[in-house]
């Protein structure tokens, strides 16, 4: 997930509290006799002289106007965090750093400028700090970082067997977003193998839609969180952030309002993609609903041996949440 820092060249409480609502998690303030009026707008980060990120300890500033900044900017210890200002908006000594710093940071004056640094090679920088007295380029920044998505290889799974298991304890995880059709989360028996179990947007004759929920499944399943990470369903609570995905593989960051188990009857489903098995514990409902390839949520009352459903498959192996190559059997 990509930090949003907004540079406060002078106080103003206007740019700085829409920096804030636009997401802004840090404020860098040049005038450093203006931090407590900055932490009464919000519950946010000061960096500066003062603050809770300190220039020098916490960060560096550092403005790249030849092959020397580069080099100084890719030389501090790995823990630090940098931010670059480029002269002109070359693109190239960025592409330099990223390869060789996680703790990257760049000013950026533009919606057009803050989406390059995102992307560059891919992985593109930590964050970026915009330097805008536009109210307007702040608030479509935020968006910016707000919808930087992860993008993963959505994979065909074809469904070879469904298994009522009993009762069991399972979770709803409900966010504090609202979901679209073709929406979900991504969850397995195994990190290598997840289905994408489909937010509850449907109406049925029974039970209204709940567009911020998805009925995720059985306690003991991966869910997949940022950072390429995942965490066992009992461990979400209210505050975290989950990672979510359409049809087409698209994630964005929500995050967790209430994580609700409750004891109800169980059902196994298993597919295969290619060789690679597929495997998930779901609550026995009709309104427990995978995907399919065109975003259509298929409920689990009327899936059958053969039917094709959104998964993502990768090779097994985590260690607390986090990959990890080893040998690794998961039945």
């Amino acid at each position: 997930m990509k930090e949003f820092w907004y540079w406060a060249e002078e106080y103003d409480k206007k740019l700085i509290t829409a920096a804030i609502e636009s997401g802004a998690k840090v404020i860098l303030l040049s005038d450093p006799s203006k931090t407590q009026e900055v932490r009464s707008l919000g519950r946010v980060l000061v960096a500066g002289k003062e603050g809770d990120l300190r220039e020098g300890e916490d960060f560096v500033y550092v403005l790249i106007r030849d092959k020397s900044d580069e080099d100084r900017a890719a030389k501090y210890p790995p823990d630090l965090k940098v931010v670059v200002e480029t002269t002109d908006w070359t693109i190239i000594p960025l592409e330099n750093l990223i390869a060789q710093r996680e703790e990257l940071y760049t000013v950026v004056r533009s919606e057009e400028e803050a989406k390059t640094a995102v992307k560059i090679l891919e992985k593109g920088v930590k964050g970026v700090v915009l330097k805008s007295k536009d109210l307007n380029t702040i608030k479509k920044v935020g968006k910016v970082l707000e919808e930087e998505e992860e993008r993963l290889p959505l994979v065909t799974v074809k469904i070879s067997r469904i298994l009522p298991m009993g009762l069991g304890d399972r979770v709803c995880v409900d966010t504090t977003s609202l979901l679209s059709r073709g929406e979900g989360m991504l969850v397995g028996n195994s990190s290598g193998g997840m289905f994408l179990v489909h937010a509850e947007t449907e109406e049925n004759p029974y039970v209204a839609s709940r567009p911020f929920r998805v009925n995720a499944g059985a306690v003991h399943m991966y869910i997949r969180v940022p950072g390429n990470k995942t965490k066992y369903l009992c461990e979400l609570s209210a505050g975290e952030p989950v990672m979510v995905y359409n049809h087409e593989g698209k994630g964005k960051v929500v995050y967790v309002g209430r994580a609700k188990v409750e004891r109800r009857p169980m059902l196994l489903v298993e597919g295969f993609y290619e060789k690679r098995k597929v495997s998930a514990v779901l609550q026995n409902a009709e309104t427990i609903r995978l995907t399919k390839s065109d975003g259509t949520p298929l409920s689990v009352a009327e899936l059958r041996e053969g039917d094709e459903v959104l998964g993502y498959v990768e090779e097994a192996g985590r260690h607390f949440g986090m990959k990890v190559e080893e040998t690794i059997t998961e039945k």
